[in-house]
């Protein structure tokens, strides 16, 4: 196989030679879980999805680990906002994140380690850190211990930055620090911030900083050198740089590939939370099918934007496009079920799938094109359904689920079965109206003072099924004995 991809360290295609002939070993960075996954998260799962998917058809053994961040300052600020323990906060939108990969087809990772988990690796890689003259504790006795970042010359070199043209970020604290952009290994505990949000370590109680996490846990995974580290392209600065300086002056090569995805943004920026641009996973795939979602988020570049708003017009016929495009990939698997495959399918895969994909796909996994074969594949497989030609069907059908397969997209795999468990009806966007008008009804009583009647609504609705759950951003609703 002749993949080649865009590595970001680099800024130029290069040939991909995996460390182990045959296995490839892929890092991405998960969520910090502090509120719902919107679109913009969503997207580098289905990228990456996509990658690993591509990866194992063209007959690699992959693993993929993407970590949970479950303790940070956001997650502690908005706990305490909501007057839940911030574990719980944390957990509760982990079940979120886990339900939207779900909704959307992604496959599990092969592993999902949660920062909280990994606590000692943190602590042992800081203290290598101090050793080799990379970090120090802050003098102040905070407990703060900060990654030199004079102390690497190479810092910078992922982001094609100079450190000398840096400047601190505007929330950075500078106290205790040698250089204000010396960036937190580990983060003192403080007055007031919750004990259980500390753990023992050389330099007091404290918690790990944001950077540190993906380190430790990834090289615990996947070894001190691994293939492909991947996320948002978001990430790429500080939070990938910071991986790599202090994993490399530890001594560990860390990755030796680099992928970023382009953003999902909203009136040109990015979809963020601190914007509050956000378009929640569960709010989408409400109002338009999850495949097509899926669809939306993998027919363009991973490299190039998406510009979706939910007020705009041409965001909601990009949407509109990706469902009618779905229902004339199941309209010709609805008229080839005629014409099994059993037959072909033993052939090479790689041969029925055809040269043209695989040649797509191979250059950094070059979707549009893929798609665009993918259609006229069945251009010609309706084109033979209606000359009655078998073998033709029968080989474009093969071709056709096997391109599907790749792109996460096939109605009959098992990631899509809880569409078809309703049977083909989707009453939710109706139910969800309705709710949604009796839960404003509450927040009105609430607001109001009038408890009796926010409860009774509350009871009323729970009576049917529903739990209510209420969060920051406000009340949301489930079905009972679903995440």
């Amino acid at each position: 196989m002749n993949f080649r991809l865009y590595d970001s360290a680099t800024r130029q295609l290069t040939d991909f030679v995996p460390l182990v002939p045959g296995k490839v070993s892929i890092y991405h960075c998960g969520l910090t879980v502090q509120s719902a996954p919107h679109l913009g998260h969503i997207r580098k799962e289905v990228v990456f999805d996509v990658l690993r998917r591509w990866l194992t058809f063209s007959g690699h053994e992959v693993t993929i680990v993407a970590n949970v961040t479950d303790i940070d300052d956001k997650i502690l600020a908005k706990s305490a906002e909501a007057g839940v323990e911030w574990w719980a906060h944390a957990y509760h939108y982990e079940n979120e994140l886990h339900a939207a990969y779900r909704s959307l087809g992604c496959l599990p990772p092969t592993y999902e380690p949660r920062a909280t988990g990994h606590i000692p690796e943190m602590v042992e890689l800081i203290a290598e850190l101090i050793e080799k003259g990379h970090a120090y504790p802050a003098p102040d006795e905070s407990g703060d211990v900060y990654f030199d970042v004079k102390s690497w010359p190479a810092y910078g070199s992922l982001s094609h930055q100079k450190a000398d043209d840096m400047e601190a970020a505007e929330d950075s604290d500078p106290r205790g620090k040698r250089d204000p952009r010396d960036f937190a290994l580990w983060k003192g505990w403080k007055p007031g911030e919750p004990e259980t949000a500390s753990w023992p370590s050389p330099w007091g109680r404290g918690r790990p900083g944001w950077h540190i996490e993906c380190s430790a846990m990834a090289g615990k995974y996947l070894g001190d050198a691994f293939d492909i580290h991947g996320g948002g392209l978001d990430l790429r600065f500080p939070h990938h740089e910071n991986e790599l300086a202090q994993s490399t002056a530890a001594g560990r090569p860390f990755a030796k590939y680099w992928m970023h995805n382009a953003w999902v943004t909203m009136a040109g920026e990015k979809m963020s939370k601190s914007l509050g641009n956000t378009a929640q996973v569960t709010e989408v795939t409400k109002q338009y099918n999850p495949r097509a979602v899926r669809f939306f988020l993998l027919a363009p570049h991973y490299r190039s934007m998406i510009e979706f708003s939910p007020a705009d017009e041409q965001s909601r016929g990009s949407l509109v496009e990706a469902e009618k495009a779905i229902e004339r990939i199941d309209s010709f698997l609805e008229r080839a079920q005629d014409f099994p495959v059993e037959s072909i399918e033993a052939a090479d895969p790689m041969s029925l799938i055809g040269a043209d994909f695989a040649a797509a796909m191979n250059e950094d996994l070059g979707t549009p094109k893929a798609v665009a074969i993918l259609f006229d594949r069945i251009t010609q497989g309706n084109k033979a359904i209606a000359a009655k030609d078998v073998d033709a069907v029968r080989e474009h059908l093969a071709a056709v689920r096997m391109m599907l397969e790749v792109f996460g997209l096939d109605p009959d795999s098992p990631e899509w079965a809880h569409l078809a468990s309703d049977g083909g009806s989707n009453l939710e966007p109706v139910v969800d109206s309705l709710v949604q008008n009796l839960l404003a009804q509450r927040a009105e009583a609430r607001a109001n003072k009038d408890w009796a009647a926010a409860d009774a609504i509350r009871d009323m609705l729970a009576a049917t099924g529903l739990k209510i759950t209420d969060t920051p951003e406000g009340a949301t609703w489930s079905l009972e004995g679903k995440n």
